[in-house]
């Protein structure tokens, strides 16, 4: 079915294209020598097109603009404490949200941090990437116990990755199954999976059937790649829980992404929901 036209869409995954050694904190935990010392991107094994011809450009920010204008993407959601966020956050304040990434490992010390962020920038929520982290942290973890507490106080939402990850690291603490205990312990926490949740996906939809506060969000997957299982739940009960994202420049272009979109299976009436009004519900946008 067809794109509704008029929608302004919100992109709760994007960036700029700036350099590979943003990459570097994978390749610290890697073992392998391509992850290491072959990819400048650590899974573009996985995608086709990456656009790694726009990184490196003199206007990082201008190039993801236009790109968001060319295909109607109206806010796009970026981190908040980096040189290049800060700017685009004060260039395009009506045009991207703020957010920042958190580390477990830090403790204390990342609370203080969410704290000052969320009073200086206004951060609308946090995102984490268990695998990532390193060490590795558990979805489930204690360490991210004070991150769940504060999200709750603050009342933003968290973005964490889940499913098997991309890069070649260990994927055991991001396995759907340790979200459960995450939702029973804080059911105020808005918690949005991130990568696809693959290959649990029909385990994620059984959890946010179960749990309110649980959504997913479609990052890192071409809309060709939707699981069949997120897409039917949103065609049926789930339509307030699935949120567009892309990842653009990461793995993705935008041009990619809405050239497949419209072979996706949505309904009518979730479209508006999937591309617009879920994030602004949970961002709090309005």
């Amino acid at each position: 079915m067809a794109i509704p036209s008029g929608v302004p869409i919100i992109d709760t995954m994007i960036g700029f294209p700036t350099n590979f050694e943003h990459y570097d904190f994978i390749r610290k935990q890697a073992k392998d020598t391509q992850t290491k010392e072959g990819f400048q991107f650590p899974v573009e094994y996985i995608f086709k097109g990456v656009p790694k011809d726009l990184y490196g450009c003199e206007d990082p920010i201008g190039v993801t603009i236009s790109e968001m204008d060319k295909y109607g993407v109206a806010i796009g959601m970026i981190g908040s404490d980096d040189k290049l966020s800060k700017l685009a956050l004060e260039r395009y304040p009506d045009r991207f949200v703020p957010s920042m990434g958190v580390d477990p490992n830090k403790g204390m010390e990342e609370i203080r941090r969410m704290i000052k962020n969320y009073e200086t920038y206004g951060i609308r929520e946090v995102t984490a990437f268990p695998a990532g982290c390193f060490p590795q942290v558990p979805i489930n973890d204690k360490k991210f116990y004070p991150i769940y507490s504060k999200c709750c106080e603050l009342d933003i939402p968290i973005f964490v990755c889940s499913g098997v990850p991309g890069p070649r690291i260990k994927m055991m603490c991001q396995h759907v199954e340790l979200i459960d205990e995450v939702m029973y312990d804080f059911p105020e926490l808005t918690f949005i999976t991130r990568h696809g949740c693959e290959p649990w996906a029909d385990l994620a939809v059984k959890l946010m059937l179960k749990w309110p506060g649980l959504h997913y969000s479609t990052s890192a997957f071409a809309p060709k790649h939707y699981p069949p299982a997120i897409v039917n739940y949103a065609n049926t009960r789930g339509a307030d829980k699935i949120i567009y994202a892309g990842y653009f420049p990461m793995g993705l272009s935008l041009e990619r992404i809405f050239r497949d979109m419209p072979a996706v299976g949505f309904k009518d009436e979730v479209w508006p929901k999937f591309l617009h009004d879920n994030a602004a519900r949970v961002l709090k946008l309005g």
